[in-house]
């Protein structure tokens, strides 16, 4: 019988106590991982009243009545000290960490006028902060055990981005720029840590969550008897595989994922270049130069790519 391809490793997913995150959990125990399971908050009730574990320890549970190996970890990745902690919580219970894939993250929507200062920090705190929290101690666990072995090791980052930040999306100026941040750090990382052994790719989802019920409200109903083309079953298996030996020379890359469907997002290229014919710009060069080139260019476009929102499955 052939061995799970995750079997003997250990993953962290963050944000794992409902949806996108439990899809994520659930299916990396599955390929073989020991997973640590982290979700914000401490148990309480449910609501008839009767006392609840809390979700990260449901979602290990689950995963322990499954014949898998998993832990529950209910702090705040956007607390350093706490992202610290979760870190050495995947070390002191399994030996090492080999995969961490971050998912946390929330929503305060709305239109740049309107946004808050709260609002703004919220969001950008806990997605690209909590990003950078957890990769920068699994990354320096990873630089150790290098400098130690005297060679790479196993690592894997998978970090969550979103269509909002490929197409812009008008009504989350926080979320899509933390996205985009995301890929930042996820291309720098990738670079920074490839001598290590380690791997770190960003996908972009499409999944039906409590967190996006509003978002994805009416969009793309599933028929009867058939799987939501936005469950997030449909988004876990590329994380599983990210995670995998398989993705060795997958690296800085960007995915796009939902319903059946994978999309590889290349990187920009440069659409045009232009000279000055003298030692410096004037303002009246550029207008001669760039005027007429923006004259002919579709109005509307932006360097924002709203055409992923039109990917789909056929």
């Amino acid at each position: 019988m052939a061995a799970l391809p995750l079997e003997g490793l250990s993953a962290i997913v963050t944000g794992a106590g409902r949806g996108l995150g439990r899809a994520e959990a659930l299916e990396l125990a599955r390929l073989g991982a020991s997973v640590v399971v982290n979700d914000f908050g401490q148990p309480g009730r449910d609501g008839s009243g009767q006392a609840s574990t809390g979700p990260a320890e449901e979602v290990a549970a689950e995963i322990r009545a499954a014949g898998g190996r998993a832990t529950a970890h209910t702090g705040d990745v956007a607390d350093h000290q706490q992202a610290r902690e979760l870190v050495q919580l995947a070390i002191d219970t399994y030996g090492k960490l080999d995969i961490l894939v971050n998912n946390a993250g929330i929503l305060r929507d709305r239109m740049i006028f309107s946004m808050s200062e709260a609002e703004w920090d919220s969001v950008i705190h806990v997605h690209l902060k909590g990003h950078f929290n957890t990769t920068h101690f699994a990354a320096a666990h990873w630089r150790e055990r290098s400098k130690a072995a005297g060679g790479p090791v196993y690592g894997r980052i998978v970090n969550t981005s979103s269509e909002a930040f490929l197409a812009g999306s008008a009504g989350q100026p926080n979320y899509a720029a933390a996205k985009g941040g995301i890929v930042g750090l996820t291309t720098s990382t990738a670079l920074a840590l490839a001598k290590y052994g380690v791997t770190a790719n960003a996908i972009c989802p499409r999944a039906r969550t409590r967190m996006t019920e509003d978002v994805f409200q009416g969009f793309q109903e599933p028929g009867e008897g058939q799987l939501d083309p936005l469950a997030p079953e449909h988004v876990s298996p590329l994380v599983g595989y990210l995670a995998s030996p398989a993705a060795g020379k997958v690296n800085g890359q960007l995915l796009v994922v939902h319903g059946g469907m994978v999309a590889i997002v290349e990187r920009p290229r440069v659409a045009a270049k232009f000279d000055t014919a003298k030692e410096v710009f004037s303002y009246g060069e550029l207008d001669e130069l760039l005027s007429p080139y923006y004259e002919d260019r579709p109005a509307g476009e932006t360097f924002a790519a709203a055409e992923v929102l039109g990917l789909k499955r056929g």
